[in-house]
């Protein structure tokens, strides 16, 4: 049995010439693998390293330039922002000085309108007191008439008692706002 064994594992080696013709062929292919396929995937491979290289490159390129971009977008932004602050604060200004100069353009007009109403005023309060005058003069100058059971003839006289009897009414009308 033990002979059997030991023809059993012989079977699974190779003889010695066919392994020394496997080593003669397998270093003829890997010289020949070498020599000719070698430097063509080396070939290969340095031109992808290198695209891959040149690819890291232009990515590390584009992002260098995407930050660039990125910071000028924001400087401008800032200034975006800045501008947009002084055209508010100078917007809520020319609000403030429209709103003064509206305000004192109202109240000179108001103060305008005053003025006119207080002449309008004291010309009418003229107008009737001249009238209150006239209506009095003739009224005392008809009651004097029937009080003297005269009619008084001459305009001087009657001109001149008007004007006595006027200025006796002003006097007590001043009296009247002193007290």
């Amino acid at each position: 049995m033990i002979t059997m064994a030991a023809d059993g594992i012989e079977l699974f080696l190779p003889k010695t010439y066919d392994m020394f013709w496997s080593l003669v062929v397998l270093i003829i292919l890997g010289v020949f693998f070498f020599i000719f396929f070698m430097p063509r995937f080396k070939k290969i491979f340095d031109e992808r390293a290198s695209r891959i290289e040149g690819n890291i490159a232009k990515a590390e390129q584009a992002n260098k330039d995407a930050q660039a971009a990125k910071e000028k977008y924001e400087g401008q932004l800032k200034n975006a922002r800045v501008e947009a602050s002084k055209i508010r604060d100078n917007a809520r200004a020319e609000a403030t000085n429209i709103i003064a100069d509206a305000r004192s353009r109202a109240e000179s007009e108001a103060q305008q309108i005053a003025d006119n109403a207080q002449r309008s005023i004291e010309s009418q309060q003229q107008q009737a007191l001249v009238s209150l005058k006239s209506e009095v003069g003739a009224i005392a100058t008809a009651l004097a008439g029937k009080i003297l059971d005269t009619k008084l003839q001459k305009g001087d006289v009657q001109d001149s008692m008007i004007d006595s009897m006027i200025s006796s009414m002003e006097k007590t009308d001043k009296a009247d706002h002193a007290e």
